[in-house]
């Protein structure tokens, strides 16, 4: 059973030009899923459409069997506790430390005085150290986050969006600031956390090869709309010339 389906999206950010057109595509409980596509292909959009952070135009996205579009502000408050997002920049505060940027992510469950006076319960914490540990960085719990690399910075991220218990993870180009150890590092805890916690992934990428080694599925964007999906070993020299337009070397390897 599909946990995603997302049905003659569009998007437009003004009359003249469209970012997303009739996107359509279905994700199932468990996958890891690559979106690849050259910049401006409308990759980040459509993730943001995903879980609202941007209106639809056009079409819908039905996630666990409910209408993300027709939403109203406290039903899509609960729908994104159980979707996770993690950033290209992190989105993380910078003077607070590691273990409370994590339990950021349990403001979704929390009321506004909760989360203001920083109220989380014994049960969060250990939830929160354990996926720390998980992810390599507990000895960094009590550090400030602008003190760690930008590895580690994302491994938060990573966290942040776990312990909000999500079905979905989706992650926006999660290792475009980072160099390639550091990028495989994060790619190996995704790939291998949401599996053993049995979270669907989808994920933004510029790098095919690294889309290839991890992925289930691939989807292939370019000027809005899919022009590939499909298994990574179905995804052709010929097929990725077609999507990016030209032989290119952006493809970077990890």
């Amino acid at each position: 059973m599909s946990l995603l389906k997302v049905e003659g999206l569009g998007k437009s950010y003004n009359s003249e030009t469209k970012v997303l057109n009739d996107i359509n595509f279905e994700v199932e409980a468990g996958e890891f899923v690559s979106i690849i596509g050259p910049s401006g292909a409308g990759k980040s959009t459509l993730l943001r459409c995903i879980n609202r952070m941007v209106e639809i135009n056009e079409g819908k996205v039905i996630f666990d069997d409910l209408d993300v579009g027709n939403m109203r502000k406290k039903e899509l408050r609960e729908l994104r506790t159980n979707i996770g997002m993690v950033f290209q920049h992190y989105n993380l505060v910078p003077r607070l430390t590691v273990i409370e940027n994590v339990l950021h992510g349990r403001f979704g469950y929390k009321t506004t005085m909760q989360g203001i006076l920083g109220r989380f319960t014994e049960d969060e914490k250990e939830r929160a150290f354990f996926l720390l540990a998980k992810l390599g960085i507990e000895e960094h719990a009590y550090k400030r986050c602008d003190q760690l690399s930008g590895g580690q910075q994302q491994r938060v991220g990573i966290a942040r969006a776990l312990i909000q218990d999500p079905k979905l993870v989706l992650c926006d180009e999660p290792i475009a600031s980072l160099d390639p150890n550091a990028s495989k590092v994060i790619m190996d805890h995704l790939k291998s956390i949401t599996s053993e916690l049995n979270i669907t992934c989808l994920v933004n990428l510029h790098q095919v090869e690294v889309a290839q080694n991890y992925s289930d599925r691939i989807i292939g964007l370019k000027k809005g709309g899919i022009v590939f999906d499909g298994p990574n070993n179905n995804l052709t020299l010929r097929r990725i010339n077609g999507i990016y337009g030209t032989e290119t070397r952006e493809l970077i390897t990890v």
